[in-house]
């Protein structure tokens, strides 16, 4: 079935509301043929002929539940990588765990709860598993309970199968491969692993970002990395005071390298380069 030409400016507008309003991705204009190339998919995935008719289709309050999931997988950006970003980890080991376990020791508690708030296919909350896994097997045994939630179903069916190729694994340490990962075989030759005693440690979940926490349990450790440049200033401003309303007191906030939240109204006192502590 033929598609129509392309997506026109009319529509690439109409299509960049409805994914700020619910995903709180804000698209530049320059994001107009990456945008033309991920619907086109999903059209052809529909068999609808054009982006008019596409946008009616999620749009209705029949179809909009059982396509609106891939219309939002289509439009979300997932690249990630096993210790992206690894001074967060180091100075997670030499300074925020013992502070958090400091801090459990004296109050009795003996839990620590880790969010990785915009997890994808699962490589960072698998990192941070493992460097938790072994950095608790040197100090006082505690228990570590990590949530992985994303808004891309796509993504996370990878992430709950915790199957990788090698090129995926080329950053992880060798130690860590040796006592983390399986490699394949047969069919599945080329491929690894993640240990089951790993994958245990995390918990997946589809949640979008721009909806109310419902998380009961007050967090110890934040991760959102690299997902609030996709947001406009008002946006960052909710999700940061909703971060500080989530975080246990003494908890900490990590953010990309390439973010910043400077120019933001919050309480979180700067203890990194973007590493931030509710006091």
């Amino acid at each position: 079935m033929a598609v129509n030409a392309g997506l026109s400016d009319a529509e690439f507008q109409k299509f960049s509301d409805i994914i700020y309003k619910h995903a709180g991705i804000f698209l530049k204009p320059e994001k107009k043929e990456l945008l033309n190339a991920r619907l086109s998919k999903r059209l052809r995935a529909c068999q609808i002929p054009s982006f008019q008719k596409y946008f009616e289709f999620i749009s209705s309050p029949g179809q909009k539940d059982l396509e609106f999931v891939h219309f939002l997988n289509a439009v979300s950006t997932n690249f990630t990588s096993f210790f992206r970003e690894v001074s967060h980890f180091d100075y997670l080991c030499s300074s925020v765990m013992p502070s958090l376990i400091a801090n459990d020791s004296s109050s009795g508690r003996r839990e620590l709860i880790f969010w990785s708030a915009a997890s994808s296919s699962g490589e960072e909350p698998y990192t941070l598993a493992m460097v938790l896994d072994d950095h608790l097997a040197k100090t006082a045994v505690q228990k570590v309970r990590i949530l992985a939630t994303d808004i891309s179903t796509k993504v996370l069916q990878t992430a709950v199968s915790g199957v990788y190729s090698m090129e995926q694994i080329d950053k992880v340490p060798k130690e860590f491969l040796k006592r983390y990962f399986q490699k394949g075989v047969g069919k599945s030759a080329g491929k690894v692993k993640i240990k089951k005693s790993v994958r245990e440690m995390v918990t997946f979940q589809r949640f979008n970002l721009m909806h109310d926490f419902p998380w009961r349990d007050e967090m110890d450790v934040i991760f959102c990395r690299n997902v609030m440049i996709y947001f406009d200033r008002e946006t960052q401003q909710r999700l940061v005071q909703k971060f500080y309303q989530c975080l246990r007191a003494g908890g900490y906030l990590f953010i990309g390298h390439s973010e910043s939240i400077s120019s933001l109204k919050h309480d979180l006192k700067q203890v990194g380069a973007t590493t931030y502590r509710k006091l």
